[in-house]
């Protein structure tokens, strides 16, 4: 078989780790994370419980309920999905805080076509240093991005990493269609969107997340005369200082609004979740009819 390896693969940047590396590499075909190898999915016209995995373990093929049960961990039913619009969407960070506290890194990572979605900044600076992705509203959008199939340990996990400079929307898939590669529709799905707003470029719009890290920071370093005596002159010590030192992370964030480079995102609001609102795959509105309901 050959090496699946999150190493063999080439997704090994921790961004956490290595901040100029962020977003990370992230996945770009569906995968079942797990214990560091990243198992490719074979794509069914069915619920996702009933794609096909291929293991090293297991003998021939296998759906992926089946082994997710083998593995001792949550069915697709009893996981939540998350759209992820940064590094979650990075096997390599992702493990990586799973590891930290613990936790199985188990889970699915599917692309997804995401309308009145696109990716732009957070208007802080996070602790390890780097401006991070949030996502902006676009009608007119439709954005490649990945969802993670998180466990309810995992999400509390994910959850603690993001919070508080992240609040957890829970997006409609009639406002906002979501087509994973079968061609299903979700009815749902989670979301972090950015406390502080979304940077804005000279003309006000949203701008361009996704991109290389040290390209965005020298770009901010030449915008703003502050940010250079802060943090210049390079991203190299951005980074350093940032990732050293609370107040300083805090200073450079008051320094995007004071360059009036903050878009509010007030249209996440009404969307905002709590754990009361929590729900599973299974008990999400109606999907795509074409698709038969998984056996």
């Amino acid at each position: 078989m050959t090496d699946r390896s999150i190493e063999a693969l080439g997704y090994t940047d921790v961004p956490a780790l290595q901040p100029l590396t962020y977003p990370g590499r992230v996945i770009d075909e569906p995968v079942l994370l797990s214990g560091k190898e990243l198992l490719a999915l074979g794509v069914q016209p069915r619920r996702l419980g009933a794609w096909t995995v291929r293991s090293s373990v297991a003998s021939g093929e296998e759906t992926l309920d089946a082994a997710l049960e083998r593995l001792g961990q949550a069915s697709v039913g009893d996981r939540y999905p998350v759209v992820s619009v940064g590094s979650n969407a990075a096997p390599g960070q992702v493990s990586h805080k799973f590891d930290r506290i613990g936790v199985p890194d188990e889970m699915p990572m599917i692309p997804v076509r995401v309308r009145g979605i696109k990716v732009g900044l957070s208007a802080h600076i996070s602790p390890a240093g780097y401006v991070a992705a949030a996502p902006y509203m676009d009608p007119a959008a439709e954005t490649p991005l990945v969802v993670t199939w998180l466990d309810a340990a995992q999400l509390k996990v994910v959850d603690d990493t993001e919070f508080p400079g992240y609040r957890r929307a829970l997006l409609p898939g009639d406002v906002f269609p979501m087509t994973m590669p079968s061609g299903e529709r979700l009815g749902a799905a989670y979301i972090y969107f950015s406390a502080y707003g979304v940077l804005a470029d000279p003309n006000g719009s949203p701008r361009a997340g996704g991109g290389d890290q040290a390209t965005l920071l020298r770009e901010l370093l030449a915008d703003s005369t502050a940010l250079r005596e802060l943090l210049g002159p390079d991203p190299e010590t951005w980074v350093r200082r940032a990732g050293s030192a609370e107040a300083t992370r805090h200073r450079g964030t008051r320094i995007f609004r004071e360059e009036g480079w903050l878009t509010e995102q007030p249209e996440f609001l009404p969307y905002e979740s709590d754990d009361s609102e929590l729900k599973l795959y299974d008990d999400l509105p109606p999907r795509d009819d074409s698709l038969p309901n998984r056996p």
